[in-house]
């Protein structure tokens, strides 16, 4: 199905990808393209989101790219107002930033802590502070705020990152329960192991290949996966959704293999 987001403004942070590959920003500012969507590409480094935008067009899509750290209140109202100068609306916000960390608790440190929640949080509240308005006079629009798995089953020696995750998910439930009002709907998408540049970076070829084997369904999900989901919650079709959690992860969440143990590198 194509246009199911036509007329559509939407802007993806985090939309480039560290490495060779397709992250999750990246396939997600495709596909809203390739649905419709006029996409502003949002990154922290130019050429990421460039590289991108490039994509994008040379498949007859419009995108624009903006560099931006999502932790700056005042880069997010600058990203936003991109979006109304060359667009004139806004009616997606795709909220994809986000960090890992490896510190267990007894080893966390103060900047560690707050590095993370304020990546993976505080750039959420900026970003939603500045939509807001233009999503209001859109009359509703769509939030969608990624987070993991890990928010929702325990992992081994990661306590920043799984805060700031299930923070995440209460955070998209507050705003759910604000902003319905408005129309604003808001969800999160918990991806599970699927395989990026991002996760790439740290695995070894047998990690990669347990990962295959957790869920139900032993196949590697991929960005496309996670970056579909996003599209319905996007679209008109999910009109009638909000602060829900769809766990993409191919059911891993629901079985005990890799468990807790710590052995799996699980999202």
């Amino acid at each position: 199905m194509a246009d199911r987001l036509a007329g559509k403004v939407a802007l993806v942070t985090g939309a480039g990808s560290r490495a060779e590959g397709i992250g999750n920003g990246k396939a997600t500012s495709i596909l809203f393209a390739r649905e419709g969507a006029k996409v502003i590409c949002v990154d922290n480094v130019l050429q990421r989101a460039e590289e991108t935008v490039r994509t994008i067009e040379s498949e007859g899509g419009t995108a624009v790219a903006v560099e931006a750290d999502v932790t700056n209140r005042g880069d997010c109202e600058q990203m936003v107002g991109v979006a109304i100068e060359r667009f004139g609306q806004l009616n997606i916000l795709h909220n994809n930033v986000g960090i890992g960390s490896r510190q267990p608790i007894r080893e966390v440190t103060e900047d560690e802590w707050d590095r993370v929640m304020a990546v993976n949080i505080k750039s959420i509240v900026f970003s939603t502070q500045a939509a807001i308005p233009y999503l209001e006079q859109a009359g509703g629009g769509s939030i969608i705020n990624i987070a993991s798995i890990a928010a929702l089953v325990h992992y081994h020696g990661i306590p920043a990152y799984q805060t700031s995750k299930a923070g995440i998910i209460g955070l998209s439930m507050n705003l759910a329960g604000d902003l319905g009002e408005k129309r604003i709907r808001v969800n999160t998408i918990c991806p599970g192991q699927v395989w990026t540049p991002m996760a790439g970076s740290h695995m070894s070829p047998a990690r990669r290949a347990e990962r295959v084997k957790a869920g139900f369904i032993q196949e590697e999900g991929t960005a496309w996966d996670i970056a579909w989901a996003a599209v319905y919650l996007a679209s008109d079709e999910a009109r009638w959704v909000t602060g829900q959690v769809i766990a993409v992860d191919a059911g891993v969440t629901l079985t005990t293999r890799g468990g807790t143990d710590g052995r799996l590198d699980r999202g």
